[in-house]
């Protein structure tokens, strides 16, 4: 089973931590129909790039099936790698949201909302739960920030609320102080900020904003996961997330709890890695069903949640749809409150 992911990073350390667990316990249960699962993992670094590379080295090597990767962009260039000969490998990401990714073939696979469900989770938080009408928007120019900002927009329209401004930017340090002065000249009318991008250039955004007297709530999707991190700035910003490790549900709490005590240095896992852990296992479940011939994976994964029963993972309820998303996908709107992120709705 291949693992593909910027195991170096805050994001994706946790992906590669959880896949470990789950193979250790699957060959710790007897593995799969008396054979031992072994994870082959590459670091792809977060880079498109790489990822084309590591892409072709997992497929040379046979691996049935690749959990990966954790970034739209990466798994958007690794995915013709995964999907090209007679015999395609099947990928399910358990991170990448850009809406491109249901195009890019019958072998890839997601367990997580897309960026149109986040943004559109945005909006709906915005206008019904905070009851806020008029704001900005600053949105990262990539596949990811394009898609927040379009369908938070489209949604935020449809809300009777007044069109925000909208600005795009570049780089984890953005240079959006003409934006934020635009809109801080502004502010008597001004009554949030969405920011559609990630979390570290999400920072450099509230520090700006701070410095110039913008004291709205500022909101954004899972990019911004980890955010809280940042501390006294951070507070009170919202974030949509797929998966927050404090939901009680059984079935999560028996991970969280094996995943800390395995790993008790590595803190909480994030949305990755437990998307991870599921993948693992359905991938288990389906090896079962199926047969383990790279074929027999695909017609399976594609079969999950219709010829096949759906699969209850650890982040919810795993169906998939013609395109290889989840029939179903809940967003969670979280906020920061004493440096951790709580459960402020379920959209």
């Amino acid at each position: 089973m291949g693992l593909a992911g910027p195991f170096g990073d805050a994001v994706g350390r946790p992906m590669r931590l959880a896949a470990l667990l789950a193979v250790e316990e699957i060959n710790a249960a007897g593995g799969i129909e008396g054979r031992s699962v072994e994870l082959v993992a590459a670091d792809d670094f977060g880079d498109p790039d790489s990822a084309v590379v590591v892409a072709a080295r997992l497929v040379s090597q046979g691996v049935t099936a690749v959990v990966g990767h954790v970034y739209s962009g990466t798994t958007l260039a690794a995915a013709p790698v995964y999907g090209a000969g007679p015999d395609p490998v099947a990928v399910v990401t358990p991170s990448s949201s850009a809406p491109e990714l249901s195009e890019a073939g019958d072998h890839v696979f997601r367990l997580c909302p897309t960026d149109l469900e986040h943004g559109a989770a945005l909006a709906n938080w915005v206008r019904r739960g905070l009851g806020l009408e008029r704001g900005g928007v600053l949105y990262l120019n990539d596949a990811y920030g394009r898609g927040v900002r379009q369908s938070f927009l489209s949604r935020f329209a449809g809300t009777a609320g007044r069109a925000p401004q909208a600005f795009p930017y570049l780089g984890t340090r953005p240079a959006v102080g003409a934006y934020l002065d635009r809109l801080a000249a502004e502010k008597d009318s001004i009554q949030f900020l969405i920011v559609a991008g990630n979390r570290d250039e999400g920072v450099e955004i509230l520090r700006q904003a701070r410095a110039r007297g913008l004291t709205v709530p500022v909101l954004g999707a899972d990019g911004l996961e980890g955010i809280e991190t940042a501390g006294s700035l951070a507070e009170g910003v919202y974030l949509t997330a797929a998966y927050l490790p404090m939901v009680e549900t059984d079935q999560n709490q028996r991970f969280v709890g094996a995943f800390r005590t395995r790993f008790p240095e590595a803190g909480a896992p994030n949305q990755p890695a437990a998307a991870t852990y599921d993948a693992v296992y359905l991938l288990r479940e389906v090896l079962v069903r199926a047969g383990v011939s790279k074929t027999a994976v695909l017609r399976g994964l594609a079969a999950t949640g219709r010829e096949l029963p759906a699969y209850q993972g650890v982040t919810g309820v795993i169906a998939f749809d013609e395109q290889g998303d989840l029939q179903r996908s809940p967003v969670l709107i979280g906020v920061v409150r004493n440096g951790a992120v709580e459960v402020a709705a379920r959209r």
